[in-house]
């Protein structure tokens, strides 16, 4: 029996207008635009811009939705500037009451809890969080995962980015997923 196919979104965009002074060779660098939203419908292209850098072309890659189900078990969104990854977003579904151990380079990163979300880990390049869902068609685990390239990014904003995109991506995640609905 074959798995029922997601369709994919895939887009490209050539660099926006609004351009960043500084570049090494006195050049002007252009900030990436971005489609008018972007993985899985949770995120704007002003909340993701910190993470984008500067470059020529972005590509948006993953799933128009989030929404899983028994036969759709996980949807990966990845942003690219210049081939490069910026954005990551993963969701997986998995049986209820299967067990989820924390990765050793994650707790390498000195993750703290994210004050929304029991079984949850922020670190300075992304964010992650393990639950139990409820939903129409019974009880399962959500993994919902963020990871960023942050070498932009001033220190001390890193944290405040990735706990406000988790938040935004968990509400919209347990609304397409049926969590707790």
């Amino acid at each position: 029996m074959s798995r029922p196919r997601t369709p994919r979104v895939v887009v490209t965009v050539a660099v926006g207008a609004a351009l960043l002074a500084g570049c090494a060779e006195g050049k002007a660098s252009a900030a990436p635009e971005l489609p008018a939203s972007t993985c899985f419908g949770a995120f704007t292209p002003t909340e993701l811009a910190p993470l984008m850098g500067t470059g020529e072309k972005v590509q948006v890659d993953g799933p128009a939705d989030v929404r899983l189900s028994a036969g759709r078990k996980s949807a990966i969104c990845n942003i690219y500037v210049d081939g490069k990854t910026r954005f990551f977003a993963s969701a997986e579904r998995l049986p209820h009451g299967q067990h989820f151990f924390w990765a050793p380079a994650v707790d390498e990163q000195k993750p703290e809890p994210l004050a929304f979300a029991e079984n949850s880990k922020l670190w300075d390049s992304g964010a992650a969080i393990f639950l139990s869902c409820n939903g129409p068609t019974g009880a399962f685990e959500l993994k919902l995962w963020l990871d960023g390239s942050t070498e932009q990014i001033k220190q001390e904003e890193r944290r405040p980015l990735f706990a406000g995109l988790m938040k935004k991506y968990l509400d919209i995640a347990r609304e397409q997923t049926g969590c707790d609905a």
